[in-house]
């Protein structure tokens, strides 16, 4: 049952309090109404007693903890899936951004599943086609493989993730049987507004699913953004059996997001102020990446990284280095 509380206790950034509250579970979904009818998600990040924090995904800017009402849904957040997704813009939370209307489905997913298991997982076989020599020639990409392509600031790392979008293609299957799902985590308005355009002109759209999280977008969409994207992916390989590759630009965003939320929730910090679960959070989304036994499908995890300072020793390159299958500098 659903429960309704009319006071919240405290807001600081992105995050709420609200007390006297029982029967909610961690990771339950929540809509805050404000005094004037307006309203925003969020979710259960944190039960102690009676007292629960809720991380909202849009800005608490003039949010009021007197006349908000507090309404907890008693299930996680799930998106929409259909194969109709196909060609769409949508932000992090499966939200359409461009003017194809909202997307109606009745299969609806929670963003957060179980990695594959690995007894489970099929060896990865046969390869992608990626268009640039260096990677085709010398370090192929392989289906089921996650390798992510670390790279400096200022470098053109988002040319090289949109030029892979438009020209990635599988050899022996349908074109139907290969799609790319992309997700542009935590860019400025130009460079969203450049991958819009290299995929449109191009004719690549219609195989391409394009998640976009601004850089002023709430830093909880942030965080949503990559599992998001990647529950999609998950969908479509092993629903409807196609060859998925994920592209992500730039997953070291993901990371700065998941510092700033975890400096709001006061945990301890570990190296350089990241949290101390920074590996297991990584790690749950690459190894989402993979094949299944005795299925078809495979989703192949290429993800762009900007290195802070140049610094291969940062701990988001670092740590990415000990959980995916090498990595392209």
């Amino acid at each position: 049952m659903e429960k309704s509380y009319k006071k919240i206790d405290r807001i600081y950034g992105s995050l709420i309090e609200v007390s006297g509250v029982t029967g909610v579970q961690f990771g339950e979904s929540v809509e805050i109404t404000g005094d004037k009818g307006e309203k925003r998600e969020g979710k259960v990040i944190r039960i102690h007693r009676d007292k629960v924090t809720v991380q909202v995904y849009e800005s608490t800017l003039g949010m009021s903890t007197i006349n908000s009402t507090v309404r907890f849904k008693h299930d996680a957040l799930q998106i929409p899936l259909t194969k109709d997704i196909l060609g769409r813009v949508l932000d992090g939370l499966g939200r359409p951004r461009d003017e194809g209307g909202k997307i109606f489905s009745r299969d609806k997913s929670g963003i957060n599943p179980q990695p594959i298991n690995p007894v489970a997982r099929q060896y990865p076989k046969d390869f992608i086609q990626t268009g640039i020599s260096s990677i085709d020639g010398l370090i192929t990409l392989i289906r089921g493989q996650k390798l992510p392509i670390f790279s400096g600031n200022g470098m053109s790392h988002n040319k090289l993730a949109a030029q892979i979008v438009r020209q990635a293609k599988i050899k022996g299957g349908k074109a139907d049987d290969f799609a790319v799902v992309f997700a542009a985590v935590g860019v400025t308005h130009d460079d969203g507004d450049f991958f819009k355009k290299e995929f449109m002109h191009s004719d690549a759209m219609d195989r391409v699913v394009m998640f976009v999280n601004y850089a002023d977008d709430p830093i909880a969409e942030r965080i949503n953004t990559p599992r998001t994207a990647l529950t999609v992916a998950e969908y479509l390989a092993f629903e409807h059996e196609m060859e998925i590759l994920v592209v992500m630009s730039d997953l070291t965003s993901y990371g700065e997001a998941l510092r700033e939320v975890s400096a709001a929730r006061e945990e301890v910090p570990s190296r350089k102020g990241y949290p101390g679960y920074l590996y297991s959070d990584l790690a749950s989304l690459y190894e989402r990446a993979g094949m299944l036994k005795n299925q078809k499908g495979s989703i192949t995890f290429l993800p762009m990284l900007t290195m802070p300072n140049d610094d291969i020793a940062h701990p988001i390159p670092d740590l990415t280095g000990f959980i995916t299958e090498g990595q392209l500098v």
